[in-house]
């Protein structure tokens, strides 16, 4: 007897039907993963993508390369990433250097570690927190762990995984404890539900003007029922 799917599962297919099926945007290996989302700023799939590939043309991506290049040089190159160019070459010169310095020059043996040392060690890196280093251990294949998008983690809290709170990390964390409770155990979908709330945080559901009258899941959403008489 086939397993009756969740309410979140649900929602997701109906995200799925209007979206397609996703595919993550970016690097996959761990190290350029911090460098792509250092690479941008704002943070965007656009601006960390132009970031990260002028970076890696006019300067390489191995630790030594970025070290040795002068930083007036590097930060010149930022500039297809973006705003603070200076800062996020100051950056990208930081986790080169803690790379080799700390990790032998690549982070293949930090994914090896428990997820929880796993963690705590790609936190060291500048603008990785908690929610970076675990979509970076769900997207490597390190570990099978619930992440979500960062910059979309209204999504969840609207149709009603979790309770917003004052602090942003209570917040994820009640949103993510939520989200694992209706999914099955496995990385495959983890991986399926961060890019479709990723990609409905930024194409319909957005933190201000949601475009609530298009969402085809407006009748799961709790904040489409408070603010806008939805039954």
């Amino acid at each position: 007897m086939a397993k009756r799917a969740t309410r979140l599962e649900k929602i997701l297919n109906q995200l799925e039907k209007l979206y397609g099926s996703q595919k993550p945007v970016g690097p996959a290996d761990a190290y350029e993963m911090v460098l792509y989302r250092n690479a941008g700023y704002p943070q965007s799939d656009e601006r960390c993508t132009k970031g990260f590939e002028a970076l890696k043309k006019k300067i390489g991506l191995k630790p030594e390369e970025i070290v040795e290049v002068p930083h007036k040089r590097l930060a010149e190159v930022m500039r297809a990433g973006g705003m603070i160019p200076e800062l996020r070459a100051s950056r990208l010169k930081e986790i080169a250097q803690i790379v080799s310095s700390e990790f032998g020059g690549d982070l293949h043996s930090v994914l090896k570690r428990p997820a929880p040392e796993a963690r705590k060690a790609l936190k060291k890196f500048p603008t990785i927190s908690d929610a970076g280093a675990e979509k970076i251990l769900l997207f490597t294949t390190a570990a099978a762990l619930v992440a979500l998008p960062s910059n979309c983690i209204h999504v969840p809290l609207r149709l009603g995984y979790g309770v917003e709170r004052k602090n942003w990390a209570a917040s994820y964390r009640e949103a993510q404890e939520a989200v694992r409770a209706e999914l099955p155990e496995e990385g495959d979908a983890y991986r399926r539900a961060y890019l479709l709330l990723k990609r409905h945080g930024e194409e319909l559901c957005k933190s201000t003007r949601p475009r609530c009258e298009q969402c085809p899941v407006s009748e799961e959403c709790a904040y489409y029922r408070k603010t806008r008489g939805g039954t």
